[in-house]
């Protein structure tokens, strides 16, 4: 079948390539899943099969957004809880996770998605983690809901074995044993992982966190990850309580338990990592592990700043994250580039934190190194997968703002009109393509009132 093409001119572009090459009017030309070319100008001219021809006068192009944490069963326990800090919110609204099944983590997969997608993110993953006794086949029914969505995706398989009586937070029928854990992960991988260059479904390794899985889980999960060649995920160094907790149970902190356990590598990335002393960045840089930065969840469970700038200057990867909507009831990437800036203009480093393209950096190319992709997306080049994003600033949010990186990142969030996830449309004129927003609206809503009956009940 002959290559066919997509064409998309007259836009600002922003490639974040290695040089952070931008065009104030250019062209993206986009063969079948591939970037075909992207420069400034006019597209070539006497191109073949030429199926769409966008005019994008008035709006940036950017690398689609990756998303690089989330956890999308929260979407239905969102709002709950508002006033706590980490430890005390994960009391307060385990009872009610434990009690998830299969169909509401389908529909809190549509919710978490759709949100995401219709915000600019082509590359979402998911942290899941609560696998109650008989809920159903919960990983593949979040994979299900994103290959509906359209959207290339990582989950990340997780696992908890230290429940209440172990001295850890979950309720103990919401926890798997340590064999339980491994097995079912490690048929997740092999159902479900995609190796190829242009795979839309991904698996990893993700014990939970220090402090809900047991020391055996973390290191047989890392040999579980290497032995299936998958990457490693979990939490870390998120509450000054964690490293608390760290030192009392294992007599070290958080990054030195991690290394102790062989998670610390490229193939690794943490949530958080938002109380890192000197030591600990300089750890994950020499090692390159990499960072999933959740500056809205971090404030919004009054954890800390994340010492992204510091981490950036060490040469440590790092990538933007929503975290579950549980703790960032927005659900979208685009408010984290710009909490991203702000937030950390709060640290030391004050107005020299971050800029404009440092943060659209994170949301893009940063995450893809994260996720292990950056030589598949993250950017806009010759020969990668064709995720792109072209934002309308032809409005009057961002009017009279010249500079079109600036009013992206800086201004109000900019309306989708395409999103293009492995050369598909997924979204335009703000719109998702591939599924009813409305009706998923209407299922989240009542799979979150049948959730809190079921955890009123028990």
């Amino acid at each position: 079948m002959a290559v066919q093409r997509i064409v998309i001119e007259n836009c600002a572009i922003a490639t974040v390539d290695a040089g952070d090459t931008e065009y104030a009017s250019g062209h993206i030309v986009v063969a079948d899943n591939r970037i075909e070319s992207v420069g400034a100008g006019k597209a070539p001219e006497n191109l073949e099969n030429v199926v769409r021809r966008i005019d994008g006068t008035g709006h940036l192009a950017t690398p689609g957004l990756v998303n690089t944490h989330h956890h999308f069963y929260q979407w239905i326990t969102r709002g709950l809880a508002t006033d706590h800090n980490l430890f005390n919110w994960l009391v307060a609204l385990y009872p009610t996770w434990a009690r998830i099944d299969e169909q509401m983590a389908y529909s809190a997969a549509q919710g978490s998605l759709a949100m995401m997608a219709r915000g600019g993110v082509t590359t979402a993953m998911d942290h899941h983690y609560v696998f109650p006794k008989g809920s159903g086949d919960l990983s593949g029914a979040i994979i299900r809901a994103a290959r509906e969505t359209g959207v290339r995706f990582t989950l990340a398989r997780g696992s908890m074995d230290r429940s209440e009586k172990d001295g850890g937070l979950p309720p103990d029928f919401a926890v798997e044993t340590l064999d339980g854990a491994l097995a079912a992960t490690e048929a997740t991988v092999d159902e479900h992982h995609d190796a190829s260059f242009d795979a839309m479904t991904q698996v990893a390794v993700a014990p939970c966190s220090p402090f809900s899985v047991s020391t055996e889980l973390m290191k047989q999960g890392a040999e579980l990850a290497r032995r299936k060649g998958v990457r490693l995920h979990t939490h870390g160094s998120e509450t000054v309580e964690e490293e608390q907790f760290c030192k009392e149970l294992f007599g070290m902190g958080p990054t030195e338990y991690f290394e102790s356990t062989g998670w610390l590598g490229e193939d690794v990335w943490m949530a958080h990592c938002v109380h890192m002393n000197d030591s600990d960045i300089a750890a994950f840089a020499r090692t390159k592990t990499g960072v999933a930065h959740c500056p809205s969840s971090n404030a919004r469970l009054a954890a800390g700043i994340a010492r992204v700038p510091d981490m950036l200057a060490a040469g440590v990867p790092v990538g933007l994250g929503v975290d579950g909507t549980a703790s960032n009831e927005s659900g979208e990437l685009h408010t984290e580039l710009r909490n991203a800036l702000l937030i950390n203009r709060l640290g030391a480093h004050r107005e020299a934190a971050l800029n404009a393209r440092q943060a659209l950096r994170l949301g893009t190319f940063g995450g893809a190194q994260v996720l292990g992709r950056a030589s598949q997306i993250g950017s806009l080049e010759a020969g990668k997968l064709a995720d792109l994003v072209l934002w309308n600033l032809d409005t009057l949010a961002h009017a009279s703002i010249a500079d079109p990186v600036t009013a992206l990142v800086f201004g109000a969030a900019a309306p989708v009109s395409l999103s293009l996830v492995n050369g598909k449309p997924v979204v335009e004129d703000s719109r998702l393509l591939n599924v009813d927003e409305d009706a998923i609206a209407r299922s989240t809503r009542a799979e979150a009132q049948r959730l809190a009956r079921i955890a009123a009940q028990a």
